[in-house]
């Protein structure tokens, strides 16, 4: 800064630099409350605004997110205004741009020993020395170059004040001099004052406002300036060798960037300029996601990893033990995507001497650290949810208490609510139990490993064996239902319904289901890991039928004992199953399933669930990361101890209002952020590659709804004619734009 001017040096940041500091001013860092890689995202926090720091070089390094983009950006333009004012104006005391002008026209006239510039017939300009007149009006001057030549008077451009006899030889290093004040990028502070006051402005006046000084170099820098500039300033007349400048509108300024005022417009240009790195997820902004805790909260989190205050703690019994009474010799076996974080859940079973199957789904027990109320339990229910992104995990609780004080870990004691279920031959709940356990897990398996292990039928994992063998029989019972001569637990006249008119039992809805990772999600380019799975993979059956089958415990269990819970349901609609006979069954048939089936929820008493073919079912086995089944933790564990259950119907109804609608808003993100790492995956493809795809639908005409097997995402093409539903074809990839859900596909 000088004399009160906003010069740049050359070695501060280059232009994107100055404009991010410009607009978006240095705050203190923040320590983070996350680790790894729940940090490493160009993502909101809580609250949101964006942190920045300036490293060793004067370049901006980005910290955290933390309030809305449009908040953001507005407070630090305010901040700049207030505080990097240009007050020059003031200072100088200048009477109007129209008297300056006048008055300064009398003073511009030739004579000899003006340094001024002129145009040549190539458009180039030079400086040059006034030599002598040349006849009536033109003059002899000698350029930068000692060229000595005659110009007529409407080739000058502009004469340097302050000189009167200037010798050439002394012009190249004028210009150098001039060469060094020289920043484009200090238009823009003087475009902010001066858009503000509606002034326009001399090149002798913007040299006072951006130099401090109206000095010839820095009239002359300022000219220069003026007269390259095509963004910031329009000439509003020129006179007598001397111009009058006024500040651009904004929308002319957008348009001389080449830039549409339009909400991607500005994205592009904060990513352009380094405030937000190239893969922003702009949705965590938009729908103000808590990234970060308070310290209240993650000061109560680390109270209860020091102090155990467990209600149950007298009431566990042992599994895969053996030295306690009622203890159990288990393998349990934990089944997960290879990254997961937070595992809820883990199964075990055995054979029966009569030949009967008998199970354990373990589920772990936040519960017995959470007491409803709680400070953590209501930091829960605010975020209502754990966000799983490609680039990051946002958790339901704070990552240390939900790793290391409630998810389950291979080899270690952990407390655990145990489902236990003694299956009929036919696949029918013959008898069940619900207690708290304390269970040792064997293993730790993905999919891809536990569908090995099976296929390998090996005798020493028997167990999984019976796991598998009975969710093909659970898998059947639940098929051959017929709702209208079922009589269940005696729960047919208050809860069961009309048959159920799109099948028997439950509908088959496997289909396939793409999860993506990505590395380094702040570079430019950075690492993408695509996984496509196929719901009807042994393993994830496997899974997915003891989900459901603890599901419907609950609910029975719930019924039996007037427990108010969470019941989920799905009544049928009044579409016929003949509407989807023709349907080839796999993704197209599962997608028109789903399309409609709308769920419910109510809480005195189950409700029957036509897609799984239940009487009923309760979401039980997340309570790490599902709020609402954390809430059917709350009520069965209350009641399993003889105690009140903290919450009524009511009152679960209010609170679970509140979470779904978090809920949504975190399966859209989850949503737009997998769509949009899909599109950077296929943008990236080598350019004519060919892709499997399948029909699911028939929008208009030729006009059709594919999915990218290969891929798992949704496309829309024109089809060959005689295409129909469920039809497999081939397609090549003609446009992905990411930012802006851009995907086009076509026939081959």
């Amino acid at each position: 800064m000088s004399g009160g001017g906003l010069l740049r040096t050359a070695c501060n940041p280059p232009l994107s630099g100055f404009l991010s500091l410009r607009f978006f001013h240095p705050r203190r860092r923040r320590p983070s409350a996350l680790s790894g890689r729940h940090r490493n995202l160009g993502h909101a926090s809580s609250l949101p605004s964006l942190v920045f720091r300036l490293d060793r070089h004067g370049f901006i390094e980005r910290s955290c997110y933390v309030h809305s983009l449009v908040e953001s950006v507005m407070e630090e333009l305010a901040v700049i205004r207030a505080t990097r004012r240009i007050r020059a104006t003031a200072k100088v005391g200048l009477p109007s741009s129209n008297e300056l002008f006048d008055a300064k026209l009398e003073k511009k006239s030739l004579q000899k020993g003006l340094l001024l510039e002129f145009r040549k017939e190539s458009q180039k300009t030079l400086l040059a020395v006034v030599q002598k007149p040349d006849g009536k009006k033109n003059w002899m001057v000698c350029d930068q170059n000692g060229v000595i030549c005659s110009i007529k008077p409407q080739q000058v451009t502009y004469v340097v004040p302050g000189i009167e006899d200037f010798d050439h030889t002394d012009i190249s290093e004028f210009v150098q001099k001039a060469q060094g004040l020289l920043d484009p990028s200090i238009l823009e502070c003087a475009w902010i004052e001066l858009s503000e006051n509606k002034r326009t402005v001399t090149a002798e006046e913007l040299a006072e406002i951006i130099y401090g000084s109206k000095e010839s170099l820095e009239s002359y820098c300022s000219h220069l300036l003026l007269s390259r500039d095509d963004i910031y300033f329009n000439v509003v007349d020129s006179k007598a060798y001397c111009s009058l400048y006024e500040p651009r509108p904004s929308i002319q300024i957008l348009k001389a960037m080449g830039l549409m005022k339009t909400s991607s417009t500005a994205v592009n240009l904060l990513i352009d300029i380094g405030y937000f790195p190239v893969h922003v997820n702009l949705d965590l902004f938009k729908f103000n996601i808590h990234t970060e805790y308070s310290e209240e909260v993650m000061s109560a989190a680390e109270n209860l990893l020091a102090v155990s205050n467990d209600l149950d703690e007298l009431i566990y019994f042992g599994l895969t033990l053996g030295k306690q009474e009622r203890s159990y010799i288990l393998k349990v076996y934990a089944i997960d995507v290879d990254d997961a974080d937070e595992l809820d859940d883990a199964l075990s079973a055995t054979r029966l001497p009569d030949g009967r199957i008998k199970l354990w789904i373990h589920v772990a027990d936040p519960t017995c650290l959470v007491a409803p109320h709680s400070i953590l339990d209501r930091e829960a229910m605010r975020r209502g949810t754990s966000i799983f992104l490609p680039t990051a995990t946002y958790p339901m609780f704070p990552e240390k208490l939900a790793m290391e004080g409630m998810s389950l870990q291979q080899g270690k004691l952990c407390r655990a609510v145990s489902v236990s279920v003694t299956l009929s031959q036919d696949g029918s709940i013959a008898d069940f139990a619900i207690e708290n356990s304390i269970i040792r897990p064997t293993y730790m398996l993905t999919y891809e490993n536990a569908t090995e292990l099976l296929h390998l039928n090996l005798e020493e994992e028997a167990a999984l064996r019976i796991l598998s063998e009975a969710a093909l029989l659970r898998f059947q019972w639940r098929c051959d239902q017929d709702w209208s001569s079922m009589d269940r637990l005696s729960l047919e006249s208050d809860i069961l319904e009309p048959p159920n008119p799109i099948g028997r039992g439950a509908i088959d809805t496997a289909t396939i289901d793409p999860r993506i990772k990505v590395a380094n999600p702040d570079d430019p380019e950075p690492s993408i890991t695509l996984y496509v799975e196929d719901q009807s993979n042994p393993a994830m059956r496997l899974v997915s039928e003891m989900m459901i089958l603890c599901g419907e415990v609950i609910a029975t269990f719930g019924s039996c004992n007037n427990i108010s819970l969470p019941y989920r349901g799905q009544p049928q609609s009044n579409i016929s199953a003949s509407a989807f006979s023709h349907l080839p069954e796999g993704p197209a048939r599962s997608a028109a399933y789903l399309k409609i089936m709308a769920a419910e929820m109510i809480f005195r008493n189950p409700i029957r669930h036509g897609l799984l073919g239940l009487p009923g079912y309760v979401q039980f086995t997340s309570p790490i990361r599902r709020y609402i089944d954390l809430l059917a933790h709350y009520q069965v564990k209350a009641f399993i101890r003889g105690e009140s259950l903290p919450f009524s119907a009511g009152e679960l109804e209010g609170m679970t209002c509140l979470v779904n609608m978090h809920v949504r808003v975190a399966k859209r993100l989850q949503s737009n952020s997998l769509r949009y790492w899909l599109l950077e995956y296929l943008r990236r493809q080598e350019r004519g590659r060919t892709f499997s795809a399948m029909i699911l639908r028939l929008i208009k005409d030729r006009t059709a709804a594919l999915l990218l097997t290969e891929v798992g995402v949704q496309a829309i093409a024109i089809v060959s004619a005689g295409k129909k539903v469920g039809d497999e074809l081939k397609v090549t990839i003609d446009e992905a734009h990411p930012r802006d859900d851009v995907l086009s596909v076509r026939e081959v």
